[in-house]
Formats: structure tokens, sequence, C-alpha cells
């Protein structure tokens, strides 16, 4: 459904996506209604805006009558309501934002998916794709909107650029033509179940990006992982698995990348990330950039200068012969544990807790007893993660995050690092990830003054 002109469009969500979907419709000739749960004093802003570029909108309430429509378009924070469901029942078409988007973007796309790791490995493989000159945009879950980068022409997507979009669970949940060039799937460990039924169900939703690929694309997998291999046989492109030894496509071998199918190399002293997660990123990134038809050979400078993302296992000071790592983004058990076990250091002091989101803590109860010094607990699920590791490790509890460092701090021992990986969302007590971040990383600068 290309040409929207004439056609009646309801826009479902009106996050950042919801609304650049809503504006890329209109501009493409549809009659648009955006319909979103808040009402109209919470949402004052957006519909003003809507207003002034001619999008009628209905506020406070969903309603399956609203979506008698020719397309139904579904913001990513949008679960699978009821009414979403009946709509569909009654034929209408319902597609994600970022389906939407793709129909008009013609540069090839790298989309990369996975629970942990995707925001570094799409900034990463940008920087590796921007190694041919031509133009790069990088967004999606990350940053700015596909359907914005669409509507910003070629100052977001350009015709003869390349597009790296982080894609989460949700924005490929209503799929069909979305067609990557390269469909990356780092790992899939359990998380947002509060909003699947099962961690199947999670799963397959990330297996969504590799079902519309076909002769030309690649679907990029690490070695190895029995569940991301399944969910690239939904693909029918070409299979390149990496982070292995041969025949992954791109792998380790001591202290060098090797890219076995151009035979490239690269030393590992170039690269500045922390912890073995990202090696396996760096492999992911290498190869999404080479289907983009960047040369690997240009890769070294691109990956001597990148330095990372905050709130990603980012080193912040060294304090009395301890390392303190921010890792705020690390958000669910899967993360915590890749960010505990993946420390240089042979043990860490791990301040962990927020908001539940479901799922076991026993992954990270065994990385503790792997590589934990202690555990600081934070937050409303501090009690059940401190009960869960109950033997493990000492644990203490923390009412701040200015008492987790402190905390933290008389716990660790020289030579070893305290790390923040919560394992949890941020919600109980900050206003998101970055502000908790933020609020270690103070504590630490104050600390570090001392």
């Amino acid at each position: 459904m290309r040409s929207l002109s004439g056609k009646k469009v309801v826009v479902v969500g009106l996050g950042a996506s919801g609304e650049a979907a809503a504006r890329l419709c209109k501009r493409l000739g549809a009659r648009v209604l955006a319909n979103d749960a808040r009402p109209r004093d919470k949402a004052e802003a957006t519909a003003k805006a809507l207003e002034a570029d001619g999008i009628e909108f209905a506020l406070g309430h969903h309603d399956v009558d609203l979506l008698a429509a020719d397309l139904v378009v579904v913001s990513p924070g949008v679960p699978r309501l009821p009414f979403l469901a009946e709509a569909e029942r009654r034929g209408a078409r319902v597609v994600s934002e970022i389906e939407l988007a793709s129909w008009y973007v013609e540069a090839p796309i790298a989309a990369i998916g996975g629970t942990n790791g995707k925001s570094t490995t799409t900034e990463l493989c940008a920087a590796l794709a921007a190694t041919t000159g031509r133009p790069v945009f990088a967004g999606g879950n990350l940053g700015t909107p596909l359907a914005q980068a669409v509507l910003d022409g070629d100052r977001g997507v350009s015709r003869d650029g390349l597009a790296v979009v982080e894609v989460s669970s949700f924005q490929v949940e209503r799929v069909a033509g979305f067609r990557p060039r390269a469909a990356v799937v780092l790992n899939v460990t359990p998380d947002h179940l509060d909003r699947y039924p099962s961690f199947e169900a999670y799963a397959q939703a990330k297996g969504n990006a590799f079902r519309a690929q076909g002769v030309g694309d690649f679907a990029i997998v690490p070695h190895g992982d029995e569940l991301c291999l399944r969910l690239a046989a939904l693909s029918g492109g070409a299979l390149l698995t990496v982070d292995g030894p041969a025949p992954a496509a791109v792998g380790i071998e001591g202290d060098t990348l090797v890219d076995r199918r151009s035979s490239v190399t690269l030393p590992l002293s170039r690269f500045h990330l922390e912890g073995r997660h990202n090696l396996q990123n760096l492999c992911a990134a290498w190869a999404a950039a080479v289907a983009l038809g960047a040369d690997p050979r240009r890769f070294a400078e691109a990956v001597d200068a990148f330095r990372g993302l905050p709130h990603r296992t980012a080193l912040v000071a060294e304090i009395a012969g301890v390392r303190y790592y921010d890792d705020s983004k690390g958000t669910n058990v899967g993360a915590s544990v890749t960010a505990l076990l993946g420390l240089a250091e042979p043990r860490g002091v791990l301040i962990a807790g927020g908001r539940d989101k479901g799922g076991s803590y026993a992954p990270l109860v065994a990385a503790l007893a792997e590589k934990g010094r202690a555990l600081v607990t934070i937050g409303e699920a501090g009690p059940a993660i401190a009960a869960a590791a109950a033997g493990a490790v000492p644990t203490e509890h923390a009412s701040s995050m200015d008492d987790a460092v402190e905390r933290a701090a008389r716990l660790a021992q020289r030579g070893d690092a305290v790390l923040l990986s919560p394992a949890c969302s941020s919600y109980d007590m900050f206003k998101d990830y970055k502000d908790r971040g933020d609020r270690f990383v103070a504590a630490v600068r104050a600390k570090e003054r001392a």
C-alpha cells in the first residue's frame, strides 16, 4: 500500500513514532485520524501540533469503531490491545510504524535487533558504514523514528545513502514487507514478559525482522546460538554467523578480529569498549556494514575512533584501586549477566534493582556466584533480588544511589569493579535509565573528590 492518497489512515499511539507516522501519512495524501488513550490535557502539545497540520484526533479512549480505515498504524509503545485484535478480525490492515516507513525507504537497511547490545551495535555499524562515503542514517528505536527520517528526506534517509536501524520487538510485531538488507539478532534473553504471554512469543517477535528477506539479503546471528539460528531460519537470505570459529564470517582469534571472507584483520588494541560482549557487538556490526557494501579494509580508523554510548558499561572512575562502571542501560537480567561476566576485573560488586519486569533472577545469581564480590540492591525489586541471591554473595540494601555507591565502595577490594547494572527498569526511583546512570556518575564523582 505505497499509495496513501485519499486513503483513511488511523495512527494509534502518539509518542514520537506515532506522531511522525501521522505526519508522514498526511504528507502522502491520506486522511489521518490520530488516536491516543491519553486525555487532551495530557497530550496538549501534540494535539495542537497535529491540528496545525490538519490531522484529526481522538484522545482519551480506544474504540474499535475508530479503526474502520484503509490502514491502521500502531506505535511501538501500544501493546496488543483487544480493540486492535477485533479490528483485525473485522478485516483492518494493522502495521507498525517501522513497516509503514520502510515502504518509502530506497536506501539499503541494516536492522539491528536482540535483547541487549542493540544501541551500541547500531551506532558502531553506522560508523563503519560511513566509511563508504555515503550518507548514513542511524535511528529507529535509538533516537529518530524511521518515519521521521522519511519525512526529513535527504536530511534523514537519503536515497543514495544507507540506513542502520535499531529495532525492538515492539517495532517488528506487525511487519510483513519490512525487508532489511542485513538483519541482525544479537541475542534473545527474557525481557518484557509483562507484555508478552511467554518467552517464546517474545522471541518470535524478534525473529520477524528476518521474515521478508530474500536473495541478496543477509541474516546475521551469533555462532552457536541455537535460538538465534532458529529465528534466522525464517530468512530467505544468506546466513552469516559471527563471533565464533570458522565457518563464522567474522570472529575473534586471540587479540585479533578476523574477517574470514575478505581475510582482513584488526588488532583488538584498536577497539576501546569494555566487556567481552562488546566484541560480539563489533563482529555483528562489522558483518552488517559489509553486507551494506562497506569495504572492511577501511574500518580500522572508524573502530579506533568509536567510544561507545553513555550508560553501557562505561568506565566512570578508578578510586583506591577500584574501577566504577555505569551500565544503567542494563534493564533486564540478561544484560546484567553479560555486563558482570564481561568485566576485565576478577570480581565485581554489583548494584542492581528497580522495577521488576518479570522473569527469574536465577541467571543473575549464577553470575554473582562466579564473578561477584558482593551485591547492593536498590528499589522495589531489591528485596526479591536479595532473596534470590541469599548465600551466593554478601548482600546489602541501599536507600538511594548515593548510599548504594558508598556501600559498594566499602564492600569492594582493590582490583575489583563496582558495576551499576540494575537488571530492572528505572521507573520506581528515577525518570529513566539515563537519570539513574547520571545519579550513579554523580555519586562516584563526589566520592572521587572526597
